[in-house]
């Protein structure tokens, strides 16, 4: 009898013995693995690392997520991704592995997605089969089910370090330096309006919050998003909303759009929307041009001047406006655009913070305040480079009135 085959059995013998009569503490069910592989030891001629293996293996299989259990545990990987109940690939160190380990069947994949997405409240299947959610730890998941998904279940996971980044770790890693950490954090205590842009896995997420972590801690926040993945420390004042589905049980969908008008009247210092993607911008960019200073905010795009572009794109998507219209509420709305990369060497680096200034001859003026220059590549591939300063900043009104000088 091989492994996996002991494993079923000892599992089968702990289900049958799972008491439904009373709610189990993982304690109990830890008690309950214990005592079955200990009885069954000489069985199977368990040795005592064998006994321990199976009993992190049958618990993560019962109470937790399986073989997963083990990946979201693991500070190193930081992306997870399931092509199905047979091929998992994980992310570790900026390399993409293919991972020995697989489910048992498509049904136990299946519910340990149910289970991940009952956690928060969403619903997904066949008619729904497309979800966000996130896990108890943070880590934000992508599932996608058949029909639409036509190799089984795919889930991507994306994990988030337990302890959000500051902007010394920022600085450690080398995404940015010194001196443009201190003049980001002047803009965010004057309360510009700063927008994060970026490809997928730049960092945008990363980088926001540790932007926030300058606001001040006695200002009133309310953080928008579709998963609640935002870590904002240290401030009392704090709302944290998050977006709903409809559901098979008559509960509406709330989207980021509803919940950006209802934090209009909950009296925001500054509102933080996770990542505009679509209709809602027309309601974000409302806001920034409605006295809320200091909001910030993120969205997918491969440089500055292409993050205005795809916004007026947005805009469009909610509301009808005259191009003029929308392309001087977004000069007037967005102060500074900090654009961030992924290199070839897999690195994230700011690669630019531009300034928004006028809306003039029917286009939108930008200017470059800091630029990414790569100078050279070492013989690891590690790309060698700086952020340097281009030009100085032309709106200081803000910094003026909050005492602040460049």
């Amino acid at each position: 009898m091989n492994s996996e085959e002991i494993k079923l059995r000892l599992k089968e013998e702990i289900q049958s013995q799972i008491s439904f009569e009373r709610e189990m503490t993982d304690d109990d069910v830890r008690d309950l693995i214990d005592s079955i592989i200990v009885g069954n030891g000489k069985k199977y001629g368990l040795s005592l690392q064998a006994k321990k293996q199976y009993a992190k293996e049958l618990f993560y299989a019962i109470r937790k997520l399986d073989i997963l259990q083990e990946l979201t545990d693991d500070p190193k990987v930081t992306e997870i991704m399931i092509n199905g109940y047979d091929h998992i690939f994980l992310e570790r160190a900026g390399s993409l592995y293919r991972w020995e380990k697989k489910f048992e069947s498509k049904e136990k994949l299946e519910d340990v997605i149910q289970q991940i997405v009952a956690k928060c409240n969403r619903t997904v299947n066949e008619a729904s089969p497309i979800v966000d959610a996130r896990l108890e730890n943070g880590s934000r998941v992508n599932i996608v089910l058949p029909p639409v998904a036509l190799n089984g279940p795919i889930v991507t996971i994306r994990r988030f370090p337990e302890k959000p980044f500051l902007m010394d770790d920022l600085m450690k890693f080398g995404a940015i330096n010194e001196e443009a950490v201190g003049f980001l954090k002047k803009l965010v205590i004057a309360g510009y309006n700063i927008f994060i842009s970026g490809g997928t896995g730049s960092g945008k997420t990363t980088f926001l919050n540790a932007l926030s972590d300058f606001i001040p801690k006695d200002e009133r926040i309310i953080t928008i998003e579709d998963s609640a993945e935002l870590q904002i420390v240290g401030v009392d004042n704090l709302v944290r909303l998050e977006t709903r589905n409809a559901n098979v049980e008559g509960c509406s969908e709330i989207t980021i759009r509803d919940l950006i008008k209802s934090s209009l009247r909950m009296r925001p210092d500054r509102i933080i929307v996770g990542e505009v993607r679509g209709a809602e911008a027309i309601d974000m960019l409302q806001a920034l041009n409605t006295g809320h200073d200091g909001s910030l905010s993120t969205g997918h795009a491969n440089s500055a001047v292409d993050m205005l572009a795809r916004l007026e794109t947005m805009i469009l998507m909610g509301m009808d406006l005259p191009i003029p219209a929308i392309r001087g509420q977004l000069a007037s709305g967005i102060d500074i655009i900090v654009h961030l990369g992924r290199l070839r060497d897999k690195s994230r680096k700011v690669l630019e913070v531009a300034e928004v200034l006028d809306y003039e001859d029917g286009e939108i003026k930008l200017q470059s305040l800091y630029r990414f220059i790569e100078e050279d590549e070492n013989s690891e591939g590690k790309i060698i480079g700086r952020l340097e300063r281009e030009n100085p900043l032309v709106h200081t009104e803000k910094l003026r009135t909050a005492g602040i000088r460049e």
